[in-house]
């Protein structure tokens, strides 16, 4: 199935199903207001939702609208949890590396994870807001998964089997907060802005043979300002997979439905600066700090800047035949200029 969330003046919105070539939607206020009233109540709803989708997709579904991604909010709009990891160790190799420091050896066998704001997310239209630009804006591209109820000291395989939904984030990092954070010792807190999540959040078996091992075997394609910036197969050098996430983040408590876990920064093994974006052969990136650690490594200080107010970010996903499987997140950096309640 695929879902998404319309607004609707309310703070939670309204459920919809999206058809599969997101062209359709389908209001279903009748099965479930809201998607986290259905996974409140899953094993009842999803059956309901599942007629309700085939019907959509064949065309015979009564009250059937044309899907516009721009008048949907986050499928969540706020979450009782959202809990994000770091499980490309690429990423923080380079982040190491750039810094001349070591791994430690704990990282390649436990997940690093922080848990983010979830009180409050933006759509995947909406503007990446900041007050100043000397934050170090940056964007973050990762996929992420919904959960059902997870028991304390899941398994693995019983976290695999919560995962209900996935989609795509943006998890917005405010960058030149950072270090101060960090000197703390407590963790991210202002340095992590709202973040947005793609128009549509689809069930694990539409993603066909791209989800394996609890890991989404596909390019995340991302541009900046229009233009290709990265495109790492969100499959491969993903040290820890959703359900290792997963059953970590419950280690020692019971996540509730609703409960979102992140993967981090996708991000491949590649070779040096120069080959690794996209205009000389490589992959690219799925953030701006990846681009400067490359820099500090081969030149000794970063030269490339965070974003500023103006900028666009697109996030999306395409399947084999090259159709969007999530919708696309599209946003704009921009100042900060008073509340953004719906």
């Amino acid at each position: 199935m695929k879902l998404a969330t319309l607004k609707n003046g309310s703070r939670d919105g309204a459920l919809i199903l999206v058809s599969r070539d997101l062209r359709q939607c389908l209001l279903v206020a009748d099965i479930a207001p809201t998607l986290q009233a259905a996974l409140d109540d899953w094993d009842a709803v999803a059956p309901k939702l599942e007629q309700a989708y085939a019907a959509l997709n064949a065309g015979t579904a009564a009250g059937a609208q044309p899907f516009a991604a721009s008048l949907c909010h986050s499928p969540l709009p706020r979450a009782y949890q959202w809990a994000d990891g770091s499980a490309y160790i690429n990423h923080v190799e380079l982040v190491r590396k750039a810094r001349n420091a070591e791994v430690p050896a704990s990282f390649y066998t436990d997940p690093l994870m922080y848990q983010g704001g979830s009180d409050s997310f933006i759509g995947p239209r909406d503007p990446i807001f900041a007050l100043s630009e000397e934050w170090g804006i940056d964007l973050e591209a990762e996929v992420a998964v919904i959960t059902g109820d997870v028991a304390m000291g899941a398994s693995v395989d019983e976290a695999a089997k919560a995962i209900r939904l996935v989609m795509l984030v943006n998890d917005v990092s405010l960058r030149n907060l950072i270090p101060g954070e960090l000197a703390k010792g407590f963790g991210f807190f202002q340095s992590k802005a709202a973040s947005a999540f793609s128009p549509v959040a689809v069930t694990p078996d539409e993603l066909e043979s791209h989800w394996v091992d609890s890991k989404l075997h596909l390019p995340l394609l991302v541009d900046l300002n229009d233009k290709p910036f990265g495109k790492p197969n969100a499959g491969e050098d993903m040290t820890f997979n959703f359900a290792q996430l997963v059953a970590h983040a419950a280690k020692t408590r019971e996540l509730g439905a609703g409960s979102i876990v992140g993967s981090g920064t996708v991000s491949n093994k590649q070779g040096n600066l120069f080959g690794s974006s996209i205009e000389n052969g490589g992959v690219g990136y799925c953030c701006l700090a990846e681009v400067r650690m490359y820099e500090t490594i081969e030149h000794g200080a970063p030269k490339t800047g965070f974003l500023r107010f103006g900028d666009t970010v697109r996030i999306e996903m395409r399947d084999a035949a090259g159709a969007s499987i999530f919708g696309s997140i599209e946003q704009t950096v921009a100042l900060y200029a008073g509340a953004t309640r719906a």
